[in-house]
């Protein structure tokens, strides 16, 4: 496992588009999908120690807030070659075990992956009504394999949300979010992905 920090997106980036298959309806869920509504893009996986330490908390705003008109992804780009436990038909178990509400997307190429500029997991974007790009960053300050961590509440990404859903601009500062790296398919990682 590899430790990075998500790369910092600059603000009022347009969200770039992607088609991809939720494991659990098999239904193809693209971004026009929210076409008028913010949008919190969220790379995550199953194994990952820092996705497993915020999952209960995460299952648990994503409901709420896809009750406030928020719509909202979650994305796995981890190779399944190299790591089956991340792949679709794991996912689709673990939406149902951890009570995911939101689609849970399998990026079989990574190109959602590169096209976010996604390095790790959990890497969260949340995007304004016109799908610019209005926070980055850490979910909150809890970190796992920490003696004493913080509680998990989620309050960065919180606040972010709920300053975005009332069409105002995200809370300054942002800090990154830290986490394990992206799996990418060997030989196929991308340039700007820290080594």
């Amino acid at each position: 496992m590899v430790t990075v920090n998500s790369t910092m997106v600059p603000l009022g980036t347009p969200a770039p588009d992607f088609q991809l298959t939720d494991t659990v309806s098999g239904r193809l869920v693209a971004r026009s999908d929210a076409a008028g509504r913010p949008l919190l893009v969220m790379f995550i996986c199953n194994h990952c120690p820092y996705v497993v330490h915020i999952r209960p908390r995460l299952a648990e705003l994503t409901r709420q807030w896809l009750d406030q008109g928020l719509a909202v992804v979650g994305i796995s780009s981890n190779d399944p070659a190299t790591h089956p436990q991340d792949g679709p038909q794991a996912m689709a178990a673990e939406a149902r075990a951890a009570g995911y509400a939101f689609p849970y997307l399998f990026d079989a190429d990574q190109a959602a992956a590169r096209a976010y500029r996604a390095a790790c997991t959990p890497d969260f974007q949340l995007y304004d009504r016109d799908h610019r790009l209005a926070y980055r960053g850490r979910f909150c300050a809890s970190r796992p394999r920490i003696e004493n961590p913080p509680p998990v509440t989620g309050a960065e990404l919180a606040a972010a949300v709920e300053a975005v859903l009332a069409g105002q601009p995200a809370p300054q500062p942002q800090l990154p979010s830290l986490g394990c790296n992206i799996k990418w398919t060997p030989g196929r990682e991308p340039e700007w992905f820290p080594h």
